[in-house]
């Protein structure tokens, strides 16, 4: 099982879909698996019930993810909860590190589907990095930096660590 981590724009679920299919397993993004589940987008959970309702439907969908396995790609904020950073414990974790620049440009720097970043994205998303850099950092047995990567060059990098860490004692 493997879980993909990081913060928004560091191509979780693009990298996750695309590894699945090289490991010929399967893909959860949460934050899909959280809007069909929810029946709406997440930026109306978050307007309507709060982030605290938001993230108590997370760690669910969350934690029913890692437990059926493959290829999981969580919310960038998961993993500072307390239930999924136990249960991170027992998998193989991938940060997926990213500039704030870069990351901006791939959210777009007027994106506003994305409700922590509001509409000052690459001053908020400098800000929820530093804040999580050690929850990625805590769990992660891999960490790729991203920037100057595609995607298919990521999973390249995954795919060899992950190679690197079974032969390893």
């Amino acid at each position: 099982m493997i879980a993909l981590i990081g913060a928004p724009g560091s191509g979780k679920s693009t990298v996750g879909s695309l590894l699945a299919q090289r490991l010929g397993e399967e893909f959860v993004d949460v934050d899909a698996a959280i809007e069909q589940a929810e029946g709406r987008d997440i930026p109306e959970i978050f307007l309507i019930d709060g982030e605290p309702y938001f993230r108590k439907v997370e760690r669910r969908e969350t934690l029913a993810a890692i437990e059926r396995g493959g290829v999981v790609s969580l919310g960038g904020g998961a993993p500072a909860d307390v239930e999924v950073g136990n249960a991170l414990e027992r998998v193989c974790v991938v940060w997926l590190d990213v500039s704030a620049r870069t990351a901006a440009d791939r959210v777009g720097l007027k994106d506003t589907g994305r409700p922590l970043l509001g509409g000052q994205v690459h001053s908020q998303l400098v800000r929820l990095m530093k804040e999580r850099r050690a929850v990625y950092q805590r769990p992660a047995a891999i960490r790729v930096a991203t920037d100057t990567l595609s995607p298919e060059q990521v999973v390249d990098v995954i795919v060899s660590e992950l190679a690197d860490l079974e032969e390893e004692p």
